[in-house]
């Protein structure tokens, strides 16, 4: 039960460090952090979905973790890993390339927010269609 109220606590904490970071910007917010913020609330998102779904098995005592939660988590791991090398070495390939001219900080902030995107549509992706035994 704590594991289950700590990811609500976590998503709610990082909505209002998003609304806290958009309200007090003194700068001129461009589009690329709208985008962030969009990535940020999508992947709260999900992330209150991985707690509804967690709650409910602990409501109705089942594990929460089996063996094959266990294998769906490695391999969304592996695989978004597997990528997100191939996103970074692409990140680095645009970054002088491109018209849009943004600071190194904004171009680190994209790639780990992407990594995170790409992890948690592989994770919804593996979840509903389901992983072969390797075995």
């Amino acid at each position: 039960m704590k594991k289950s109220l700590l990811v609500f606590i976590v998503a709610g904490l990082l909505i209002i460090g998003v609304v806290i970071w958009i309200t007090t910007s003194s700068t001129i917010l461009k589009e690329i952090d709208f985008l962030h913020a969009g990535i940020i609330t999508t992947l709260v998102a999900f992330a209150i979905f991985f707690g509804i779904k967690r709650f409910k098995s602990e409501k109705r005592k089942e594990p929460v973790e089996d063996e094959m939660s266990k294998k769906i988590i490695q391999k969304t791991a592996a695989f978004s890993y597997y990528f997100s090398l191939y996103m970074w070495v692409f990140i680095i390939f645009i970054k002088d390339r491109i018209a849009i001219k943004m600071d190194t900080e904004e171009w680190i902030g994209t790639g780990v927010l992407g990594m995170a995107l790409f992890f948690a549509i592989t994770w919804v992706i593996f979840y509903f269609k389901g992983i072969k035994n390797d075995e």
